[in-house]
């Protein structure tokens, strides 16, 4: 990337940066998703200061990829979410009564019968 101008090696490390956070949603990696993320957010603070000229098709190309990985990303959250309801655990966000009280959600299941 020596030769590259600074905006085509932010374009690249972003375009890398999407790439592995795909892999890691993938592949259910969480310390590859962190990592990805930290780099993805490298890339994008470096964009932000060095704006790409004639580069907009392959910016929106990377924003199509960025908001694939972000639908990626709520579907392993509803996962997730899903498990646990189903393991007898509540999510963290608490639910309103009808009189707009909050209350923790107090779902349990038996796993099995002694």
């Amino acid at each position: 990337m020596d030769g590259l101008p600074t905006s085509d090696a932010a374009l690249d490390r972003l375009a890398s940066a999407l790439a592995e956070e795909r892999r890691a949603l993938l592949d259910h990696d969480v310390e590859l998703l962190v990592r990805s993320t930290q780099e993805k957010l490298v890339a994008l603070r470096a964009l932000e200061s060095d704006l790409p000229d004639g580069r907009g098709e392959r910016l929106a190309e990377l924003a199509e990829v960025n908001r694939s990985n972000g639908a990626l990303l709520a579907r392993r959250r509803r996962e997730v979410n899903w498990a646990l309801r189903h393991l007898g655990r509540a999510e963290s966000a608490p639910e309103y009564d009808a009189q707009g009280q909050a209350q923790q959600l107090q779902a349990r299941r038996d796993l099995a019968v002694a």
